[in-house]
């Protein structure tokens, strides 16, 4: 049994969504009807095509709201898309710049840039898999004498053509894809210390001169907060030439706005806090104008109660994400996914105890102590729900765990 799964079994021990891929998928009942809804209506059907959405998921502490995040990246891992998971407890949300920099820092960038340069490779006619290891695709027509004039022009219309082109690029980002495609392919060839450099901009480094990008072509303009967006409607546009189906965001513990410990690395002061909520509304505004990237944003359910502080005492991001119409039924298309009502419909009795029975198997696999709950109990913990300050399934896990469970917190 491997450390990561170890991990997860502790984590479920107390409470917690496991993170673990195999944990996951052995103890998950219910919500996986959910997540299969979510990657069919939007994965495949729309965020493919070319789509762009914000989904916000709510609940009660344990709902399984980190849970859901992690099924989520995991089964769009599994699509095809680039998953790139973080937490308001970790990185700082009231500057966009910041979001984009942790989305390129996951994207595995210079893979999309190895795929271009292979397709490149392939548009004239060559096959990117017969150049031996070590050596560039220029270093490879060298070696067969057929790298002359027409065919570097011819490289760098293509690399023109791919990027400097596309009016989905932003022109300095453009530059430095082309100038780091160049180098993959070996022609024009780029030294380490400008490839550096152009990383260190594309990733939003403030320690980047701008003289020092004007040595290299481009533009002496750093990415800020209000040019973050073009840069990643940038960004998704590359992975789409890369044939990537697009991106996928999970930003987990935005109820770290309102409340923190001396312990938290990140505490949100008033400014701060709407700022974020700033720039989640400017993010809304202007999700139409990105293609092929889906963001979904969770918090407890306490920053939707508090109207001195939560998303509520910030008007022009609420306007934009509540429910015009709120029916009886939980919707998937909501715009805010309430796992509280989704918990409501799909966690019955037969629910309960086939969870119990699935997390107390994982635990005891690794010599704990855990038993499934009864069906007396499963029932106390669906009349008392309403009452609770924390969810179903949380409340199920610890008492499978034998931990104590309060109805009341």
């Amino acid at each position: 049994m491997d450390n990561d799964y170890k991990t997860g079994v502790s984590l479920l021990k107390q409470g917690f969504a496991p993170g673990n891929r195999e944990l996951l998928q052995q103890i998950t009942v219910g919500i996986d009807g959910l997540v299969q809804f979510i990657q069919d209506k939007y994965f495949i059907e729309y965020i493919a095509d070319g789509g762009s959405k914000i989904k916000f998921v709510t609940g009660k502490a344990g709902s399984g709201k980190t849970h859901l995040l992690q099924l989520l990246s995991m089964k769009a891992g599994d699509s095809g898309f680039t998953a790139v998971s973080f937490s308001a407890r970790d990185i700082w949300l009231h500057d966009f710049k910041n979001i984009y920099s942790e989305i390129f820092r996951q994207s595995d960038f210079m893979n999309c840039l190895l795929f271009c340069a292979k397709k490149i490779a392939g548009e004239l006619g060559y096959d990117y898999a017969s150049i031996p290891e070590g050596m560039t695709f220029a270093d490879y027509l060298s070696s067969i004498g057929e790298l002359d004039a027409l065919i570097k022009k011819e490289i760098r219309n293509q690399i023109r053509v791919m990027f400097l082109s596309n009016p989905l690029i932003d022109n300095n980002f453009a530059v430095a894809c082309s100038l780091l495609t160049g180098g993959i392919l070996g022609h024009p060839v780029l030294e380490n210390s400008s490839r550096e450099l152009l990383l260190a901009w594309l990733i939003g480094d403030k320690s980047v001169k701008l003289p020092a990008l004007r040595s290299i072509g481009l533009s002496p303009a750093k990415i800020t907060k209000y040019n973050a967006r073009h840069m990643l409607r940038s960004l998704t546009e590359v992975h789409r030439i890369a044939q990537s189906p697009g991106i996928v965001v999970t930003v987990d513990n935005l109820e770290n706005f309102i409340r923190s410990s001396s312990l938290d690395f990140i505490r949100y002061t008033k400014l701060k806090r709407e700022d974020a909520y700033e720039s989640i509304r400017e993010l809304i505004d202007e999700i139409d104008s990105l293609r092929n990237i889906m963001f979904f944003y969770a918090f407890d359910r306490e920053l939707l109660d508090d109207e001195l502080n939560g998303i509520k005492s910030y008007q022009a991001l609420w306007l934009r994400i509540q429910n015009e119409i709120v029916g009886n039924r939980f919707n998937g298309f909501a715009d805010i996914i309430d796992l509280d009502r989704y918990a409501s419909e799909t966690y019955t009795h037969e629910a309960l105890l086939t969870m119990s029975r699935k997390i107390a198997d994982s635990v005891n696999s690794l010599s704990y102590c855990a038993d499934s709950i009864s069906g007396e109990r499963a029932d106390t913990f669906i009349s008392e729900t309403k009452y609770a300050k924390t969810s179903l399934p949380r409340q199920v896990a610890l008492a499978t765990v034998n931990a104590e469970v309060n109805y009341g917190d």
